[in-house]
Protein backbone atom coordinates (compact mmCIF):
# COMPACT_ATOMS: atom_id res chain seq x y z
CA UNK A 1 0.00 0.00 0.00
CA UNK A 2 1.66 3.29 -1.12
CA UNK A 3 2.71 5.66 1.66
CA UNK A 4 1.02 8.61 -0.05
CA UNK A 5 -2.30 6.72 -0.02
CA UNK A 6 -1.97 6.03 3.70
CA UNK A 7 -1.11 9.67 4.45
CA UNK A 8 -4.03 10.91 2.35
CA UNK A 9 -6.42 8.49 4.05
CA UNK A 10 -5.25 9.40 7.57
CA UNK A 11 -5.52 13.12 6.77
CA UNK A 12 -9.06 12.70 5.45
CA UNK A 13 -10.05 10.49 8.40
CA UNK A 14 -8.70 12.95 10.97
CA UNK A 15 -10.49 15.86 9.32
CA UNK A 16 -13.77 13.91 9.23
CA UNK A 17 -13.43 13.00 12.92
CA UNK A 18 -13.26 16.70 13.79
CA UNK A 19 -16.43 17.54 11.84
CA UNK A 20 -19.27 18.01 14.38
CA UNK A 21 -21.48 14.93 14.31
CA UNK A 22 -23.46 12.62 16.60
CA UNK A 23 -20.42 10.65 17.79
CA UNK A 24 -18.04 13.45 18.78
CA UNK A 25 -20.92 15.46 20.28
CA UNK A 26 -21.81 12.35 22.29
CA UNK A 27 -18.22 12.10 23.55
CA UNK A 28 -18.23 15.80 24.44
CA UNK A 29 -21.45 15.64 26.47
CA UNK A 30 -20.56 12.43 28.30
CA UNK A 31 -17.09 13.70 29.20
CA UNK A 32 -18.46 17.04 30.37
CA UNK A 33 -21.16 15.33 32.45
CA UNK A 34 -19.26 12.41 33.94
CA UNK A 35 -15.59 13.35 33.64
CA UNK A 36 -12.63 12.69 31.39
CA UNK A 37 -12.55 8.96 32.10
CA UNK A 38 -16.19 8.63 31.02
CA UNK A 39 -15.46 10.35 27.73
CA UNK A 40 -12.52 8.07 27.06
CA UNK A 41 -14.61 4.98 27.82
CA UNK A 42 -17.34 6.18 25.45
CA UNK A 43 -14.65 6.80 22.83
CA UNK A 44 -13.43 3.22 23.22
CA UNK A 45 -17.01 2.02 22.81
CA UNK A 46 -17.52 4.08 19.66
CA UNK A 47 -14.29 2.73 18.19
CA UNK A 48 -15.40 -0.81 19.02
CA UNK A 49 -18.55 -0.06 17.03
CA UNK A 50 -16.33 0.99 14.13
CA UNK A 51 -14.81 -2.49 14.20
CA UNK A 52 -18.30 -3.81 13.48
CA UNK A 53 -18.73 -1.39 10.56
CA UNK A 54 -15.27 -2.23 9.21
CA UNK A 55 -16.15 -5.92 9.19
CA UNK A 56 -19.55 -5.17 7.64
CA UNK A 57 -17.99 -3.22 4.77
CA UNK A 58 -15.14 -5.67 4.28
CA UNK A 59 -17.48 -8.62 3.94
CA UNK A 60 -20.31 -6.83 2.11
CA UNK A 61 -22.91 -6.81 4.89
CA UNK A 62 -23.16 -2.98 4.89
CA UNK A 63 -24.60 -3.13 1.38
CA UNK A 64 -27.80 -4.51 2.95
CA UNK A 65 -28.40 -1.19 4.74
CA UNK A 66 -27.91 0.64 1.47
CA UNK A 67 -30.32 -1.54 -0.49
CA UNK A 68 -32.87 -2.57 2.15
CA UNK A 69 -35.13 0.20 3.45
CA UNK A 70 -36.51 -2.15 6.14
CA UNK A 71 -33.05 -2.97 7.57
CA UNK A 72 -32.05 0.69 7.45
CA UNK A 73 -35.20 1.90 9.22
CA UNK A 74 -35.15 -0.80 11.90
CA UNK A 75 -31.57 0.03 12.85
CA UNK A 76 -32.04 3.80 12.84
CA UNK A 77 -35.20 3.66 14.98
CA UNK A 78 -33.51 1.38 17.50
CA UNK A 79 -30.69 3.92 17.70
CA UNK A 80 -33.13 6.84 18.02
CA UNK A 81 -35.03 5.05 20.80
CA UNK A 82 -31.78 4.47 22.70
CA UNK A 83 -30.91 8.17 22.44
CA UNK A 84 -34.36 9.10 23.77
CA UNK A 85 -33.70 6.74 26.70
CA UNK A 86 -30.39 8.53 27.40
CA UNK A 87 -32.21 11.87 27.20
CA UNK A 88 -34.74 10.68 29.78
CA UNK A 89 -31.89 9.61 32.07
CA UNK A 90 -30.19 12.99 31.66
CA UNK A 91 -33.38 14.93 32.47
CA UNK A 92 -33.99 12.71 35.50
CA UNK A 93 -30.41 13.26 36.70
CA UNK A 94 -30.85 17.05 36.49
CA UNK A 95 -33.00 16.86 39.67
CA UNK A 96 -30.33 15.07 41.69
CA UNK A 97 -27.81 16.63 44.05
CA UNK A 98 -24.07 16.06 43.69
CA UNK A 99 -24.18 13.52 46.54
CA UNK A 100 -26.92 11.51 44.81
CA UNK A 101 -25.09 11.69 41.48
CA UNK A 102 -21.99 10.26 43.09
CA UNK A 103 -24.01 7.42 44.60
CA UNK A 104 -25.63 6.61 41.25
CA UNK A 105 -22.47 7.03 39.16
CA UNK A 106 -22.56 5.23 35.82
CA UNK A 107 -20.28 2.20 35.69
CA UNK A 108 -17.35 1.97 33.30
CA UNK A 109 -19.06 -0.95 31.57
CA UNK A 110 -22.24 1.06 30.99
CA UNK A 111 -20.31 4.01 29.56
CA UNK A 112 -18.36 1.75 27.23
CA UNK A 113 -21.50 0.05 25.94
CA UNK A 114 -23.20 3.42 25.46
CA UNK A 115 -20.52 4.13 22.87
CA UNK A 116 -20.83 0.70 21.26
CA UNK A 117 -24.63 0.90 20.93
CA UNK A 118 -24.55 4.53 19.79
CA UNK A 119 -22.22 3.64 16.92
CA UNK A 120 -23.59 0.27 15.83
CA UNK A 121 -27.22 1.47 15.70
CA UNK A 122 -26.40 4.28 13.29
CA UNK A 123 -26.81 2.86 9.76
CA UNK A 124 -25.36 6.06 8.33
CA UNK A 125 -21.95 5.00 9.65
CA UNK A 126 -22.14 1.70 7.78
CA UNK A 127 -23.15 3.45 4.56
CA UNK A 128 -20.45 6.09 5.06
CA UNK A 129 -17.83 3.35 5.39
CA UNK A 130 -19.23 1.65 2.31
CA UNK A 131 -18.79 4.88 0.32
CA UNK A 132 -15.54 6.11 1.89
CA UNK A 133 -13.19 3.14 2.32
CA UNK A 134 -13.35 1.72 -1.24
CA UNK A 135 -12.18 5.05 -2.68
CA UNK A 136 -8.69 4.32 -1.38
CA UNK A 137 -8.54 0.65 -2.37
CA UNK A 138 -6.64 -0.57 -5.41
CA UNK A 139 -7.37 -4.02 -6.84
CA UNK A 140 -3.87 -4.17 -8.31
CA UNK A 141 -2.42 -4.19 -4.80
CA UNK A 142 -4.11 -7.45 -3.80
CA UNK A 143 -7.08 -8.44 -1.65
CA UNK A 144 -9.73 -5.71 -1.45
CA UNK A 145 -11.05 -7.25 1.77
CA UNK A 146 -7.63 -6.98 3.40
CA UNK A 147 -7.34 -3.35 2.25
CA UNK A 148 -10.79 -2.51 3.63
CA UNK A 149 -9.84 -3.97 7.01
CA UNK A 150 -6.54 -2.06 6.99
CA UNK A 151 -8.23 1.24 6.15
CA UNK A 152 -10.84 0.54 8.80
CA UNK A 153 -8.14 0.21 11.45
CA UNK A 154 -6.47 3.41 10.25
CA UNK A 155 -9.82 5.22 10.53
CA UNK A 156 -10.33 3.82 14.04
CA UNK A 157 -6.83 5.01 15.06
CA UNK A 158 -7.55 8.54 13.80
CA UNK A 159 -10.95 8.56 15.55
CA UNK A 160 -9.42 7.32 18.80
CA UNK A 161 -6.90 10.18 18.80
CA UNK A 162 -9.39 12.90 17.87
CA UNK A 163 -12.25 11.75 20.11
CA UNK A 164 -9.79 11.03 22.92
CA UNK A 165 -8.58 14.63 22.68
CA UNK A 166 -12.17 15.91 22.80
CA UNK A 167 -12.85 13.75 25.88
CA UNK A 168 -9.67 14.94 27.56
CA UNK A 169 -10.38 18.65 27.19
CA UNK A 170 -14.12 18.32 27.89
CA UNK A 171 -13.13 16.57 31.11
CA UNK A 172 -12.04 19.94 32.53
CA UNK A 173 -15.68 21.04 32.31
CA UNK A 174 -16.72 17.86 34.10
CA UNK A 175 -14.27 18.58 36.92
CA UNK A 176 -15.87 22.00 37.44
CA UNK A 177 -19.41 20.60 37.28
CA UNK A 178 -18.73 18.14 40.10
CA UNK A 179 -18.55 21.04 42.53
CA UNK A 180 -21.82 22.75 41.58
CA UNK A 181 -25.33 21.33 41.89
CA UNK A 182 -26.76 24.12 39.71
CA UNK A 183 -24.15 23.67 36.96
CA UNK A 184 -24.64 19.90 37.04
CA UNK A 185 -28.41 20.29 36.64
CA UNK A 186 -28.03 22.73 33.74
CA UNK A 187 -25.53 20.48 31.96
CA UNK A 188 -27.77 17.43 32.39
CA UNK A 189 -30.69 19.32 30.87
CA UNK A 190 -28.49 20.49 28.01
CA UNK A 191 -27.32 16.91 27.46
CA UNK A 192 -30.94 15.75 27.41
CA UNK A 193 -31.76 18.31 24.72
CA UNK A 194 -28.70 17.22 22.72
CA UNK A 195 -29.74 13.56 22.95
CA UNK A 196 -33.27 14.42 21.77
CA UNK A 197 -31.83 16.42 18.87
CA UNK A 198 -29.54 13.54 17.90
CA UNK A 199 -32.47 11.10 18.13
CA UNK A 200 -34.59 13.28 15.83
CA UNK A 201 -31.70 13.69 13.41
CA UNK A 202 -31.23 9.94 13.23
CA UNK A 203 -34.97 9.22 13.01
CA UNK A 204 -35.51 11.54 10.04
CA UNK A 205 -32.34 10.51 8.21
CA UNK A 206 -33.02 8.98 4.82
CA UNK A 207 -31.44 6.06 3.06
CA UNK A 208 -28.80 7.02 0.51
CA UNK A 209 -29.92 6.50 -3.07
Amino acid sequence: MPLETIILFLTASTALAFVPGPDNIFVLTQSALHGRKAGLLVTLGLCTGLLFHTAAVSFGVAAIFQTSALAFNILKFVGAAYLVYLAWQAFKASNQTIENVKKSAISAKSLYFRGVIMNITNPKVAIFFLAFLPQFADASLGSITYQMITFGFFFIAATLIVFGSIAWFAGFIGHWLKNSNKAQAIMNKMAGVVFIALALRLAISEQAR
